[in-house]
């Protein structure tokens, strides 16, 4: 069974999380490229230690290698005024924000470790987000054509879109990953155009908004980090 070692990096700048998150990749096909080594030497491997980093940014827009900037919809001026850093990301999609309130989860995988399936891997990342949310009573799935998690049109209430996903792969090794609205400041949506989905059906939301209460942060990271390792069948070990 492979190895997680879980890191709560807690509230760190976008900057920080994204060089750290950089290293760790780099640690992983390191050890990869060394086992490569080792096979063909007739040695034996050692074994790959993999990351489930999660976090809270401040307040900070991201746009994908795929992106336009046009879906960024204040001025530079503007951004600094209101407090919110804006970044060129190499992960896929397009833009979206982080900030307090928000769980962003990196997951540093091998998938030579898992499975080498890009789609199969994002499929996870959405279930375990699925999965989380059924433990609080809300139904949420895929909405074709997209990325991410939805909540079903409700009433007066278009799809609502709960979690983001942007991923980024290196010689099968994974960075970026997903962001879920536990107790986000959805009002801080209003200045892009999520994840580039202008359509007036669509919207974003968040547990919060959901529930109708303040969710307990640390009591939803548990929930996800137990179906991370019941899908992707791993454990955990002290980072």
């Amino acid at each position: 069974m492979e190895k997680v070692a879980y890191q709560n990096l807690g509230s760190i700048a976008y900057r920080e999380a994204w060089s750290y998150q950089e290293q760790r990749l780099h640690e992983l096909v390191d050890r990869k490229l060394e086992n490569r080594r080792l096979r063909e030497a007739g040695l034996p491997p050692v074994p790959q230690i993999h990351y489930l980093l999660f976090c809270e940014h401040n307040p900070v827009y991201t746009l994908g290698k795929s992106g336009s900037e046009a879906n960024l919809l204040l001025n530079a001026e503007a951004l600094e005024q209101q407090g919110f850093e804006f970044f060129r990301i190499n992960r896929g999609g397009d833009i979206t924000y982080h900030g307090p309130g928000q769980i962003t989860g990196y997951p540093i995988f091998d998938l030579d470790c898992f499975f080498t399936d890009v789609h199969r891997y994002v499929r996870y990342l959405e279930e375990a987000v699925i999965l989380t949310l059924a433990e609080y009573g809300i139904e949420a799935g895929r909405e074709q054509g997209y990325t991410g998690v939805w909540l079903a049109a409700d009433g007066a209430r278009p799809k609502r879109k709960i979690c983001a996903i942007g991923v980024h792969l290196s010689r099968w090794v994974t960075m970026h990953g997903f962001a879920f609205n536990v107790n986000t400041h959805l009002e801080h949506f209003h200045n892009i155009i999520p994840c580039g989905i202008a359509d007036t059906d669509k919207d974003v939301t968040s547990l919060q908004q959901e529930l109708g209460r303040e969710l307990d942060m640390e009591e939803v990271r548990e929930k996800l980090r137990r179906h991370f390792a019941q899908l992707f069948e791993f454990e955990f070990i002290t980072a």
